[in-house]
């Protein structure tokens, strides 16, 4: 598509013009009086900024946003079909469900967005005529095309990209459970550390592709193309042997909350250390596993909301994409774990009293926080000295007197010290 043809025929919007009409569409989206639905077809927007505005259900379809500002903007289930957003600015935008078929994303920044069941799939493009503009369309098919994308900690699960092509995009810390990728072009891609958990990767081209320290399990790379791909660390579906020692593992988990409830007359600690915990799913959400120990235990997506972890000893735990949504975690030791994309809004992570006084703090020292929901969490006096801290939203969080000593803060929203 040449730069000439794909301007032709499209009308041009100033700054002003655009705002006017996404105000008159904000207003439709929330109810408001004086409220009409944005009709952005076949426009020219380039370089227009867009940022932290509200266009769910928008109709941008067939319109060149190349170079535009779009943080954090909301386009849930907006239609940017064939629309041209290359090397657009999408950094935190919401587009859930987004109609993005045969759109061109090349060199796209999209980190850290959300693009749950969002549909990169090829779409019969619609071309203005250069001179008769509109009155004569000729149509062509147009793969997705999202090559040199930033993706890093985005969340696509769900999303479809069957036959999409996205060389050397960056899925790093992405989460693209249930994704469907069959017959894309993955070739060089960057996806150190996602999770692909039942991702469809039949027929993809994977040559070259990163996939160290990736979870991988339930995903079938038999018919894929894999050579040249890294895939060392490699998170694969749980053992056998793991799912049918999840029964004994939950009596463990049972019977700590029996000594918490009888004062430790009855039951006894949970030792877990380097267990593979998956198979319990949501079992332990809830449960009082207070002082536990799961060192090195991989846990990667389980639900523990709610669930009372006072003291526990979770040292070097893979917790990727966990729930610890209000968990009660003072005082626990989480040293070297891995929370990259865990949800710990509203979690207790204070100190712990232990008798007059005495007490002991949250330990996070050197801990993966990447892209972790710590929205409204209690970090008071917690010590997070040497943690990765990128791309966190701390928005709401109490953060008195915790130790941020050496940490990674790029991109991190919300942290006011």
């Amino acid at each position: 598509m040449n730069a000439a043809q794909s301007v032709a025929g499209r009308r041009r919007l100033s700054q002003a013009e655009l705002d006017m009409i996404v105000t008159a569409h904000e207003k439709f989206v929330t109810g408001k009086q004086g409220g009409k639905r944005a009709s952005l077809r076949f426009m020219q927007l380039s370089g227009l900024d867009l940022s932290f505005r509200n266009l769910t259900d928008a109709d941008l379809s067939a319109s060149i946003l190349e170079g535009c500002r779009m943080v954090r903007t909301k386009l849930d289930r907006a239609s940017l079909f064939g629309c041209d957003l290359r090397k657009s600015d999408m950094r935190q935008a919401s587009l859930i469900r987004a109609d993005l078929r045969g759109a061109c994303l090349r060199g796209a920044n999209l980190a850290q967005a959300d693009l749950t069941q969002a549909d990169f799939r090829e779409g019969q493009i619609a071309i203005p005529h250069p001179r008769k503009g509109l009155d004569t369309l000729r149509h062509e098919t147009r793969q997705g095309e999202v090559d040199e994308v930033n993706f890093s900690g985005a969340t696509l699960d769900g999303s479809q990209f069957e036959g999409v092509s996205a060389f050397k995009a960056d899925f790093s810390d992405c989460s693209l459970r249930g994704a469907k990728l069959a017959g894309a072009n993955l070739k060089e891609a960057n996806l150190v550390g996602a999770i692909l958990d039942g991702a469809d990767v039949k027929g993809a081209n994977l040559e070259g592709a990163n996939l160290t320290g990736a979870v991988m399990a339930g995903v079938d790379t038999s018919t894929a193309r894999v050579s040249g791909a890294h895939m060392n660390g490699a998170l694969r579906t749980s053992t056998p042997e793991a799912v049918s020692r999840a029964q004994a593992l939950y009596k463990m988990c049972m019977d700590n909350q029996l000594w918490c409830q009888t004062g430790g007359k009855e039951g006894a600690c949970a030792r877990l250390d380097g267990e593979d915990l998956r198979p319990l799913g949501a079992k332990l959400k809830g449960l009082r596993l207070t002082a536990m120990s799961a060192k090195g235990a991989c846990m990667v997506g389980l639900d523990l909301s709610g669930a009372q972890l006072q003291g526990a000893n979770l040292a070097g735990a893979d917790l990727r994409a966990a729930n610890l949504r209000g968990a009660d975690l003072r005082g626990a030791k989480l040293t070297g774990a891995n929370l990259t994309k865990a949800d710990l809004r509203q979690a207790f992570l204070s100190p712990l009293p232990l008798g007059p006084a005495r007490q002991t703090q949250a330990n996070l020292q050197g801990a993966r926080v990447r892209y972790a929901m710590m929205q409204a969490a209690d970090l008071s006096e917690a010590v997070l000295d040497g943690a990765d801290l990128r791309g966190s939203d701390f928005t709401g969080a109490r953060v008195a007197k915790a130790s941020f000593r050496d940490v990674e803060l790029s991109s991190v929203q919300g942290l006011e010290f």
